[in-house]
């Protein structure tokens, strides 16, 4: 099981939102490739970014710091936020990006996402966040009227290289992952599932190893200093 430590970028700097709401920001640091070095020197060989302006606005807005990061050739770096138009991934693929992160556009318009992804095989994530069992987009700010397991079985049919699963009620607010949605997700399809959203300690990601994900992402318990990316990677071996 893959440990990915998560940087989220707005404005520049490495922030945190509770909850996914923008008016309750955490900044960690202002110099988002020094923390890529520092989770490379902790072990991580990937790295989760979000860019939370890009996922605002609709469009990529952190491309160049998202470009600065990839090209320090330390990790394979997997980005979300905005990505809603084929040039936009070919832009990010273009800049050293490993795999690209679609969520809102996959959800409205599901004949492009189709088109995406035999077009970039293995190259693009559906980016599945969801509230309860319902799932939201343009940044978490909208609900959709789709369930997670009726989406997720249609997405099951396409080449992606993952599926990433965010509880937003969990994200940002280290209560523990939800153990049971993403469960039923891992047994719902064949695609390979990360979870994502309220990892606080190492026990956290014990929980998660034996349900079958393939990676788990970690953002606000690394900069607050309940789980070590050290201990988490030891204890996804």
């Amino acid at each position: 099981m893959d440990v990915i430590p998560a940087i989220d970028l707005r404005d520049g700097k490495v922030v945190r939102l509770i909850q996914g709401q923008y008016d309750r920001q955490i900044t960690y640091r202002d110099d988002p490739a020094d923390q890529a070095r520092q989770f490379h020197a902790d072990g991580a060989q990937w790295l989760h970014v979000v860019d939370l302006d890009g996922a605002k606005e609709g469009h990529p807005v952190n491309t160049r710091t998202i470009a600065a990061i990839a090209a320090l050739g330390l990790l394979k770096v997997e980005v979300g936020g905005g990505i809603r138009n084929e040039a936009a991934i070919r832009q990010l693929l273009g800049a050293g990006v490993t795999r690209v992160i679609i969520g809102t556009k996959a959800v409205t318009d599901f004949e492009w996402f189709r088109e995406m992804a035999f077009k970039f095989k293995g190259r693009l994530v559906l980016g599945l966040d969801a509230r309860d069992s319902m799932v939201a987009t343009h940044g978490w700010v909208e609900d959709s009227n789709l369930t997670v397991l009726e989406f997720a079985a249609k997405a099951d049919k396409l080449p992606l290289a993952t599926i990433i699963y965010t509880d937003i009620t969990k994200d940002g607010m280290l209560s523990g992952p939800n153990i049971d949605r993403t469960k039923s997700l891992v047994e719902a399809v064949r695609t390979p599932v990360i979870a994502s959203g309220g990892v606080k300690e190492v026990e956290d990601i014990r929980r998660l190893k034996p349900i079958g994900v393939a990676g788990v992402i970690v953002g606000r318990s690394l900069y607050e200093g309940t789980l070590s990316l050290r201990q988490a990677l030891e204890a996804a071996t």
